[in-house]
């Protein structure tokens, strides 16, 4: 007899404590749940096995990136009624340790564990990260956990961001604007802020594939120096210098940005890089890049912020995202972030909070994504793609509900006298008096 999918319905509302809003389709062919509602496709008792191994999120996408697990309908539909009962439990949500001590979730473990067939763990994909310390954020850390993320290889790259060939969130003046014109608009939008004009130098801390230091370069006549951990990276922005003939211009180099010792520079950019610094290190990146500068040197640090927690000493790590996206990836409150830019002497002028902007980012990802998805699991394996769809999808949905935001802090190295060389009128983003 098929039914499969009604008992593992009934058995993950005994373990959720509430009904699972989205309908299964298991491997034996058989369907419950909610009419017309997206359907968890369980291809097979492996991924059972996976979430009884590993309980929760890192279960789940163990399962999701072997294939074992899958979606039949709108994936941010589903997502987002699966949030409230696996990712939004809130502070207050029982541990497994504390969920087992009910007869009722303790039968539906064990009747889990009945239909997931011989109880033996199976091997993680091989696209999760595997360290065994975590978040110490060494030069040697760094460089690996960089690699995992951005040596996927540049023509998948070129897939998901399109031309423009930046990763991080666009700047939309309408969401009928394309995406190079909002990854344009947000690239000039920081050239203005940091108030940058001919002669000048600047610094671009995490370079990318190049596209902040050849539009720093090409459209305000900066010289650049762009630095990068990832060795693809810098063969590609290279490449793209070289094109634009602007070698005289741009630099790019493979180097941690702990090792630059060519300052002071005029305007550091750093966009999308300090989520990778970590909470512990966060001060020391503050101090280099202040170090960096010359005084009345300006800084645009554009980060992503998780909310704060009432107890911080509870944070942790989203299993998903370190696991298989960015290992030893942290993110910290924005004002954490404002905090510890002042305590390394900068005065911070200006915080833009530009959240739905990355959820608009995000979902024309997803769309790229999904157009050319054939090649996209030709060049980068099914695994990453499957990563990278999560992902990108998941995130959208969580800036969307407010749940991680992106901020764009502009700070200022104020010389003692006090002249900050910034526009008397904010927003404006003028060049600033110097002689």
């Amino acid at each position: 007899m098929a039914d499969a999918a009604p008992r593992l319905q009934g058995l993950f509302t005994q373990l959720l404590g509430a009904p699972l809003p989205v309908g299964i389709r298991a491997w034996d062919g058989s369907q419950a749940g909610p009419p017309g509602a997206p359907t968890l496709v369980v291809r097979n008792r492996r991924a059972l096995r996976r979430l009884l191994w590993k309980p929760g999120e890192l279960g789940l996408a163990r399962a999701w990136v072997a294939g074992d697990l899958d979606i039949e309908g709108d994936l941010y539909t589903t997502l987002d009624l699966l949030a409230g009962l696996i990712w939004e439990r809130g502070e207050d949500a029982r541990t497994l340790a504390q969920a087992l001590r009910d007869a009722e979730v303790r039968a539906a473990v064990r009747g889990l564990v009945k239909l997931g067939g011989p109880p033996l763990p199976p091997a993680p994909p091989r696209e999760e990260a595997r360290s065994p310390r975590r978040h110490l954020h060494t030069k040697h850390t760094d460089r690996r956990a960089i690699s995992h993320h951005y040596d996927v290889g540049n023509d998948f790259y070129e897939i998901v961001l399109g031309p423009s060939m930046v990763y991080s969130c666009a700047y939309w003046s309408t969401p009928d604007s394309t995406l190079e014109e909002a990854q344009r608009d947000k690239l000039e939008l920081v050239c203005r802020k940091l108030g940058l004009r001919p002669g000048l130098r600047l610094l671009d801390v995490g370079c990318g594939w190049g596209s902040m230091a050849i539009h720093a370069a090409r459209e305000h006549g900066v010289s650049v120096v762009g630095v990068t951990l990832s060795q693809e990276q810098a063969a590609y922005a290279r490449k793209r210098v070289a094109d634009e003939g602007l070698t005289d211009k741009v630099e790019i180099r493979v180097q941690d940005y702990r090792d630059v010792r060519d300052g002071p520079y005029d305007a550091v950019s750093s966009i999308g890089m300090a989520e990778h610094v970590g909470a512990e290190r966060y001060l020391e990146y503050a101090d280099d890049l202040y170090s960096l500068l010359k005084p009345g040197g300006r800084l645009l640090n554009h980060q992503i912020a998780r909310r704060p927690q009432r107890d911080e000493s509870t944070y942790s790590v989203d299993a998903f995202i370190d696991s298989y996206v960015f290992p030893d990836g942290e993110l910290q409150p924005i004002g954490s972030t404002v905090a510890q830019l002042e305590r390394a002497g900068f005065e911070v002028r200006d915080v833009e909070a530009i959240r739905e902007h990355y959820a608009l980012t995000l979902r024309r990802w997803v769309s790229r994504l999904e157009a050319d998805w054939r090649r996209a699991v030709q060049l980068a394996g099914p695994g990453r793609a499957r990563v990278w769809r999560l992902y990108m999808a998941a995130s959208a949905l969580a800036f969307e509900r407010n749940r991680i935001g992106v901020n764009q802090v502009l700070a200022v190295r104020t010389p003692d006298p006090g002249i900050s060389g910034m526009p008397l009128r904010a927003r404006t983003w003028g060049a600033p008096d110097r002689d």
